[in-house]
């Protein structure tokens, strides 16, 4: 019996630290902004990276120079980099000016969410629960599967024929 209680004691001592720790790691974060009051974050989709700085203003955006309609002329893409501010709640309260290389129309657009998402939550750390149930400060991995030799494409076999 005594050897139990010693045991349950060490378990309670280890249990304490480790609140301690949880307590500690678990600080509040702090806003991150440059001299300018921007916040700047970088997105990754696919072969697309995009490099994000967001201000308050009046919901202006702008993609490698141009305004947000002109570059992303499809409706869909427009409705991509606006997920990430209805999600937050911020519809028309912080300027965008991204630049983004590489990849497609497609893959730029969810690079530039993700790096709208990840300035907001560096902007206001209280719009971090919302963007990260969404599943927006997440880099989506998935990529081209690169072609294999001895096959036509990825997967894809040449045609087999029996003469």
């Amino acid at each position: 019996m005594a050897e139990e209680i010693k045991s349950l004691d060490a378990l309670n001592a280890v249990a304490g630290g480790a609140e301690a720790l949880v307590a500690e790691i678990a600080e509040p974060r702090e806003p991150v902004r440059d001299e300018l009051g921007r916040s700047y974050a970088t997105g990754k989709r696919k072969d697309a990276v995009a490099r994000v700085w967001i201000k308050p203003g009046s919901g202006k955006v702008t993609v490698n120079g141009k305004e947000l309609n002109v570059y992303f002329a499809r409706p869909v893409l427009q409705m991509i980099l606006r997920q990430a501010f209805t999600v937050a709640g911020v519809e028309g309260q912080f300027d965008v000016m991204a630049t983004v290389k590489g990849g497609g129309l497609s893959g730029q657009a969810g690079a530039v969410k993700h790096g709208i998402s990840k300035a907001l939550q560096l902007y206001d750390p209280s719009l971090r629960p919302a963007l990260k149930a969404a599943g927006f400060l997440t880099r989506d991995s998935r990529v081209v599967e690169r072609k294999k030799f001895g096959r036509r494409k990825a997967r894809r076999s040449f045609q087999f024929s029996k003469r």
